[in-house]
C-alpha cells in the first residue's frame, strides 16, 4: 500500500457509508414524493388509475431487468461511478417527468401520450438507479459481518424511511404558482444535482479503496443471481423478500387513490391527507428500523416474522372498515411491519452467503426492489376498480402466507443470535 493508502482508507471508512445513507435519503425524498402526488396529477390529466400505477410499475421493470447486468461491472470497475450513474438517472428522470406533465397540462399532449412520455423518462432512473443500489448493497456487505451488517443495512433502510417521511410531507408544499404540479419534480431534480456534486467530495477520486474492486479477489469466481437464489440458505430469504415487497408495493402505490376516494372534495384537495398518510407510514417504518431494532437488538429472523405479522394486521384494518381513518391507520401499521421485515430479509440473505456471493445477493435484493413494483400495483389498481378492498385483500393474503411460512421455519436459535443459517 502506498504511503497515503491508510489515509485514503480512513477517509473511505469515515465518509462513504454516511454519504450512501444521504444518497438513499435524498433519492427517497424525490421518488416517494413523486408517488404521493401522481394520483392527483393523474386524475387532473384524466389518466386512468391503473395507468398511473403502471408508470412506476413499468419503469421498475427496467430496474429489475437491468439489475443482473451491473453485477460484473461493479466487480470490475468499483462502486463510485455507479453511485453517480444512479444520481444522473434521478436528475434526468425528475426533470423529464416535469416536462411531460407540463406538456399534458398545457394540452399539447393527449393523456395517453403524456403517460408514454412520462414512462419513458421515468425508466431512465430504473435503468441507472439499479446500478447505484447494487453497488451500495455490495459495498456494505463486503465491509461488515454478522450483527454489524444487520445494523448497517437497517440504518440504510432507516435513511430510506426518513426520506419517505420528508418526501410526501414537502411535496404538497412545493405545488405553488406559477409552477403548479411540476414544482415538486423540479425541486427534486435540484436536490439530485446538489447530491451529485457532493459525490465528488465524499467519494474520493482515484482511490482504489473507495471501490468494490479493491475488496474483491480478481481470481474469485463471480456468482450469478440465479445461482445464489438456488442456495437454500439464501434463496428462501430472497423469496420472502420478493413476496413481502410485492405486498408493500400494492399498499404504497394504491393508498393515494384510496385516500382520495375516501376524502370529500376534488383530488388536489385530498393531496394533503395523502401526504399525511404516507408520512405517517414512513415514520412508523423509521421507528421500527432506528428504534425497535436497535433497542431490542433483533435478529433478522425475528424482524421478518414480527414485521409480516404487523403488515397483515395493517391490511386487515381497512377491509374491516371503509372509512378514511381505517385506511390511514391500516397503512401506518402495515408500514411499520414492512419497515421491520425489509432489512431483516436483506441481512438474512447476506448472512446466508459467503464473501464471493455478496455482489450477486446485492443484485438480487436490488432486483426484488424493482420486480415487486412491476405487476403487483397494476393488478391491485385494476382490482380496486372492481372491488374497493381488493388491494388490501391481496396484500393480506401474501402476508398470511409469509407469516405461516416463517412461523413453521422458526427455531429458538434464530431468536437468540445472528447466524448464517
Amino acid at each position: 500500500m502506498t504511503q497515503d493508502g491508510p489515509a485514503r482508507h480512513d477517509r473511505w471508512s469515515r465518509w462513504v457509508v454516511p454519504f450512501l445513507g444521504a444518497v438513499t435519503f435524498l433519492t427517497a425524498i424525490g421518488n416517494v414524493g413523486l408517488v404521493s402526488i401522481m394520483p392527483a396529477i393523474g386524475r387532473t390529466l384524466h389518466i386512468p388509475d391503473y395507468l398511473v400505477a403502471s408508470i412506476f410499475s413499468l419503469s421498475a421493470l427496467t430496474w429489475a431487468v437491468s439489475s443482473p447486468f451491473w453485477v460484473a461491472h461493479v466487480h470490475r470497475h468499483g462502486a463510485n461511478r455507479f453511485v453517480r450513474a444512479g444520481l444522473i438517472g434521478f436528475i434526468l428522470s425528475m426533470g423529464g417527468c416535469a416536462l411531460s406533465v407540463e406538456l399534458g397540462l398545457l394540452g399539447w399532449l393527449a393523456p395517453f401520450a403524456t403517460f408514454l412520455l412520462f414512462f419513458v423518462l421515468r425508466s431512465v432512473y430504473g435503468l441507472l438507479g439499479s446500478a447505484a443500489a447494487t453497488a451500495t448493497q455490495a459495498l456494505i456487505a463486503l465491509r461488515t459481518e454478522g450483527a454489524e451488517r444487520t445494523r448497517t443495512l437497517t440504518t440504510l433502510a432507516g435513511a430510506l424511511s426518513l426520506g419517505t417521511i420528508i418526501g410526501p410531507a414537502i411535496a404538497p408544499l412545493l405545488i405553488f404558482e406559477p409552477l403548479g404540479p411540476i414544482g415538486p419534480m423540479l425541486a427534486f431534480a435540484l436536490i439530485g444535482l446538489v447530491t451529485f456534486a457532493a459525490s465528488f467530495v465524499f467519494l474520493p477520486r482515484g482511490a482504489p479503496e473507495a471501490g468494490f474492486a479493491a475488496s474483491a479477489d480478481p481470481n474469485q469466481r463471480t456468482y450469478s443471481m440465479i445461482e445464489v437464489w438456488r442456495e437454500a440458505t439464501i434463496g428462501r430469504h430472497l423469496t420472502f423478500g420478493l413476496l413481502l415487497c410485492s405486498a408493500q408495493a400494492i399498499n404504497l402505490y394504491t393508498i393515494g387513490f384510496v385516500v382520495i376516494d375516501r376524502t370529500p372534495g376534488d383530488p388536489m384537495a385530498a393531496q394533503a391527507m395523502v401526504g399525511v398518510t404516507m408520512t405517517g407510514g414512513a415514520i412508523a417504518a423509521l421507528i421500527a428500523q432506528w428504534g425497535l431494532v436497535r433497542w431490542l437488538a433483533l435478529t433478522p429472523g425475528v424482524m421478518m416474522l414480527a414485521g409480516v405479522a404487523c403488515a397483515l394486521i395493517g391490511n386487515l384494518t381497512p377491509i374491516a372498515s371503509d372509512t378514511q381513518i381505517a385506511a390511514v391507520i391500516g397503512f401506518i401499521i402495515a408500514s411499520f411491519g414492512y419497515g421491520l421485515s425489509r432489512p431483516g430479509f436483506s441481512a438474512a440473505a447476506s448472512l446466508g452467503g459467503e464473501s464471493e456471493h455478496q455482489v450477486a445477493i446485492a443484485s438480487a435484493v436490488t432486483l426484488i426492489a424493482g420486480a415487486s413494483i412491476t405487476l403487483p400495483p397494476i393488478i391491485a389498481a385494476a382490482a380496486y376498480q372492481v372491488w374497493a378492498p381488493a388491494p388490501f385483500a391481496i396484500a393480506a393474503l401474501l402476508g398470511a402466507y409469509l407469516l405461516l411460512r416463517e412461523a413453521a421455519r422458526a427455531r429458538p436459535s434464530r431468536i437468540i443470535v445472528h447466524m448464517k443459517r
